[in-house]
């Protein structure tokens, strides 16, 4: 996998911004992912990692921004191969901000422009325990694929499956319609 093109430009939902990151995106996304109920998932990041995955890496991070703040990240790997034009995404959303659809929202987003790009697949891999993420991306449209047994290694060393999940422009030709609110 390959980063997407960096952004050029900020890509605006009702509710979310995607852009590149900035220097000072780098203090709130480590204190978001030192959150509990995100450490449980994205486990290990340090001041330096977060710098050095996130910062640094304008052409595979997108900054969630919602009501002007940094309300998370996510990773768009995109695949070198044309035979193949599939975009991996990793995404994660600060607690305060979810359960009014931004991740949702700043998934849609991501997508369209994927799909605008060429691309015709966009696969996940959340944890198989991670019940209230598998929720989200099957409201938007994801289905499950099948289960990657021991796929992630957890604190203590111990192995732990994932779902695999995929959305195909075929499901949604122009890109997954932004989630309804209320």
């Amino acid at each position: 996998m390959t980063a997407s093109a960096p952004l050029e430009a900020p890509v605006v939902g009702p509710l979310v911004v995607l852009r590149a990151p900035r220097a000072d995106d780098a203090a709130p996304l480590l204190a978001i992912l030192e959150e509990p109920e995100v450490s449980l998932w994205w486990v290990g990041y340090t001041e330096e990692r977060v710098q050095r995955e996130f910062i640094e890496s304008p052409e595979t991070v997108r900054i969630i921004e919602a009501a002007g703040e940094c309300a998370g990240a996510m990773y768009v790997l995109r695949g070198e191969d044309p035979e193949y034009p599939t975009t991996v995404i990793h995404i994660f959303i600060g607690t305060r901000f979810r359960g009014n659809r931004i991740g949702e929202e700043a998934l849609a987003l991501a997508i369209r422009e994927e799909f605008a790009a060429g691309i015709t697949r966009v696969t996940l891999d959340p944890n198989i325990h991670n019940e209230g993420a598998i929720r989200s991306y099957e409201r938007l449209g994801f289905r499950r694929i099948g289960v990657l047994r021991d796929y992630q290694v957890r604190p203590g060393g111990h192995l732990e499956d994932a779902l695999f999940m995929d959305l195909t422009r075929s499901d949604f030709p122009d890109g997954p319609p932004l989630p309804q609110r209320g």
